[in-house]
């Protein structure tokens, strides 16, 4: 059975940092990466790891985002700093076995995690 499980949410102040972990389980996945949703809004692209190590960022998060992954644990990371009030957002953490999908899009993803929460206040 596949499933992605994300933890390292929580509440945090404006400027500070957090670290999203996502495990996977039941299969290895040549793209994952991070989607976030805030109320009222559609879901988006944040970050995404391509086999072996190629990474793409949003422009709103590019320079203090960073997603990583480790292989031998089937884990990707999201490392968040300098976090904004506008980061705050249900995250998401996707995956899928083929390196050739469009990382941006959401649809793209066959498997998803069940969300964290980000809260950053001002």
């Amino acid at each position: 059975q596949v499933q992605l499980v994300e933890s390292g949410g929580g509440l945090v102040q404006a400027g500070d940092s957090l670290r999203l972990s996502c495990a996977a389980s039941g299969r290895t996945f040549s793209t994952m990466g991070w989607f976030r949703q805030a109320p009222g809004k559609e879901r988006e692209f944040v970050a995404a790891i391509r086999w072996p190590s190629s990474t793409y960022y949003a422009d709103s998060v590019k320079g203090r985002f960073t997603i990583s992954r480790d292989s031998a644990t089937n884990t990707v990371y999201l490392q968040m700093n300098s976090l904004k009030p506008e980061d705050t957002a249900d995250y998401y953490c996707a995956a899928d076995p083929s390196f050739l999908i469009t990382i941006v899009k959401a649809g793209a993803y066959n498997y998803w995690g069940q969300g964290t929460q980000v809260t950053v206040s001002s």
